[in-house]
């Protein structure tokens, strides 16, 4: 965490943050003020244009706190080994009775928790901008939350895997290219449902499974309009932010035996490299 303040991590991240709050504040106001233009007309069609306009604005607010918190992660983790080791902050460490797999586990558990508590804390902001906004609040709040929290720390693990191996800028690459195919994974499995192309999506469900940080987003997506019904529903799940796919209930337990994985494979890696 020091050595996180002391680069001014958290000064990129905080004037990212407020940026992106004020803007979503400011598109929030006018996405409903449209809306409210033709609540009544839809209302007369079984639509709910609120839940529509406030899914859809969430769930963006959703897609953009999970890159922020992926940043996050890869500032606190891109160099935890290799890039460590090359500036020489590891070798002091590791003479002293520190194991090599208790350092990676702490430095994942920092990471994973500083960026928990951090996308936890703009997703409330985002749901507070949204309430004052548009008077709209989602049907489920602290699945969703800790689905976000659980995504980024997959993203620690990840990072942290890479850093064994990698230089800080190849890791940090790395790492956001695998983001990057996991999100893409899940916009083509909502475009191949709407499509009803059941090889296309059978595929982006298997990469979201590979890369479960997509699975936890798209159920947390799907946990916004949970209770919603009818034409509301149908449309709402077109996506690609105002719903997704519900994954079932092994998700949490998956994603738990995941980092576990990863960890066990950093951790025999970390044994191995020469210093």
């Amino acid at each position: 965490m020091q050595e996180a303040l002391r680069r001014r991590v958290f000064v990129v991240v905080l004037v990212l943050s407020v940026g992106f709050l004020v803007l979503y504040g400011l598109g929030a106001k006018l996405a409903f003020g449209e809306t409210n233009g033709f609540a009544d007309r839809a209302a007369q069609t079984g639509l709910d244009s609120r839940t529509i306009a406030g899914a859809t604005i969430l769930g963006l607010a959703m897609f953009a706190i999970l890159f922020l918190g992926t940043i996050l992660v890869v500032f606190l983790t891109l160099g935890a080994v290799r890039g460590d080791a090359e500036r020489g902050l590891l070798q002091p460490l590791l003479v002293r009775p520190v194991s090599r797999p208790a350092l990676l586990a702490a430095r994942f558990i920092g990471a994973a928790v500083t960026a928990g508590a951090y996308v936890a804390l703009i997703f409330l902001g985002a749901l507070l901008i949204t309430r004052a906004t548009g008077d709209y609040w989602p049907d489920r709040v602290v699945v969703p939350m800790v689905q976000l929290a659980a995504a980024v720390a997959i993203m620690a693990a990840i990072s942290l895997l890479g850093s064994i191996w990698l230089s800080g800028t190849a890791n940090g690459i790395a790492v956001f290219m695998v983001f990057g195919a996991g999100l893409t994974a899940g916009l083509l499995g909502q475009i191949a449902k709407a499509l009803g192309a059941e090889t296309l999506e059978s595929i982006s469900r298997t990469l979201q499974w590979a890369l479960p940080f997509e699975a936890l987003y798209q159920d947390a997506l799907s946990g916004l309009t949970a209770d919603a019904s009818g034409v509301t529903e149908q449309i709402v799940r077109l996506g690609p932010f105002g719903g997704a796919q519900a994954a079932g209930p092994l998700l949490l337990p998956y994603a738990v035996l995941y980092v576990v994985i990863i960890g066990a494979l950093a951790a025999a890696g970390f044994r191995r490299r020469d210093l």
